[in-house]
């Protein structure tokens, strides 16, 4: 696992949230080795869940819940993460004065390259529209997961910018919604999530892996698909159904 320590200096804010609500600035990056491994593992979520079943670990999120919105895009990457919550003025005064409280901006500017956004979100409105998926994909995010709504799911497909969310929505957020916290601890589809934690996501669903038990989840997969794999082999060369029945493979 990648040491926590860092050299790398520190981005400046972009004053789109209070520094308060800002809990990380940074978080250690696992090694490049360990993601590009877990890309290979062809069922993603599946085999995740599985793994996940067997270290006793609860973490991943069905796509009833969260629903692709690019059905053959895949993700894995660390999580950067947004909490809103609901703004307390009505709406008509909050679109009035005009200022908008979305601060998901701040969570691309601390991005890394490969970053997954990951935003407990308000259900209806959008926590994500276009022009934000716009900036998230310059900023070198590899897609987010919204637990509520979003809009503008043509610009985010024309990016080929995937999300996974509870919906599509026209309803902006920027009168409704406030975000309260960057790189804090978030709740999506009742999974605790942290910043630097892994987001593995495909047309299934998406899991979460913690960051300390990255190495072992990755090492129940990979033996959980080689087990696969065999099977695979034997259904294909014929192998007796009894055989396989009684044959144990992972």
């Amino acid at each position: 696992m990648a040491d926590p320590a860092t050299t790398r200096p520190q981005k400046p804010l972009t004053g789109r949230v209070p520094p308060q609500a800002v809990r990380r600035r940074e978080f250690p990056a696992l090694p490049a080795e360990i993601l590009q491994r877990y890309a290979r593992i062809e069922d993603l979520t599946a085999t995740a869940s599985d793994a996940m079943d067997k270290l006793g670990l609860a973490g991943v999120v069905p796509a009833s819940v969260l629903a692709p919105q690019l059905p053959a895009a895949r993700l894995v990457g660390q999580a950067v993460t947004v909490r809103n919550t609901e703004r307390p003025e009505a709406v008509g005064a909050a679109a009035q004065a005009g200022q908008s409280r979305m601060g998901e901006h701040e969570a691309y500017n601390l991005a890394e390259p490969g970053n997954v956004v990951v935003i407990e979100g308000l259900p209806g409105v959008s926590n994500l529209g276009g022009q934000s998926a716009s900036v998230a994909h310059r900023a070198g995010c590899a897609g987010a997961i919204v637990d509520g709504g979003f809009r503008d799911p043509r610009m985010a497909r024309a990016l080929g910018f995937p999300i996974w969310a509870r919906g599509v929505t026209p309803i902006t957020g920027k009168w409704r919604l406030q975000t309260a916290e960057i790189n804090g601890r978030v709740r999506i589809g009742g999974v605790a999530v942290e910043a630097g934690d892994l987001v593995l996501a495909d047309e299934s669903g998406v899991a979460f892996v913690p960051y300390a038990q990255a190495q072992a989840v990755l090492q129940e997969m990979e033996h959980i698909q080689a087990g696969d794999h065999r099977q695979q082999r034997d259904i294909a060369a014929g192998v007796d159904l009894q055989t396989l029945a009684s044959t144990k493979y992972k």
